[in-house]
């Protein structure tokens, strides 16, 4: 099967190529801007920027959202993650909430052209007090996962077993796979 999947982050791109393509899901990139929604709500941005996508593309599409839920933030900054990544960076970030508690959520939004469905992958973890591995995919130098020692920077591919992604694109290709079947 091949799925459209409308992102400009290669990271995303390629994170989410592999963990499909275990499931027979061949993706084919659109590199199209969408301007986002700016909102707390999560959902909210999900849904317009699939809609947006969808519209624009005539087919059936997929987007994500993933963002930070901070603890001693009361879940902030989670769908505008992006803007407080970028004003801060990684040092300011690690800094300020190194050893907190934080939420990695990925939202996924689907529409066939008939319907939107949602799917989210959700993983625990802490804020590294330091960043540490490879900078280039943002957050993933700071985000420690529960249970493990290394960010997901260090950890490479064995990020793709795990993480919150991963998770929303199971939920994923089991609504595909279902789907097929009805």
């Amino acid at each position: 099967m091949r799925l459209r999947f409308m992102s400009r982050n290669e990271h995303k791109i390629s994170e989410a190529s592999t963990i499909l393509k275990s499931v027979g899901v061949e993706l084919i990139a659109v590199h199209l801007p969408i301007d986002e929604l700016q909102s707390g709500d999560v959902q909210a941005i999900v849904r317009n920027k699939t809609l947006r996508a969808f519209h624009l593309l005539g087919h059936p599409v997929f987007v994500e959202q993933t963002g930070l839920f901070l603890q001693d933030m009361n879940g902030f900054p989670g769908g505008l993650t992006q803007v407080f990544w970028d004003t801060l960076k990684k040092e300011r970030v690690a800094r300020l909430f190194g050893g907190g508690s934080v939420t990695a959520k990925t939202q996924i939004g689907f529409c066939n052209g008939q319907q939107i469905f949602h799917f989210e992958g959700a993983i625990e973890g802490t804020i590294a007090r330091e960043p540490r591995g490879d900078d280039r995919f943002q957050w993933d130098c700071v985000f420690i996962p529960e249970g493990h020692k290394q960010t997901f920077a260090e950890m490479g591919e064995k990020k793709n077993e795990i993480s919150m992604r991963k998770l929303a694109l199971d939920a994923f290709a089991a609504h595909l796979e279902n789907s097929r079947h009805d």
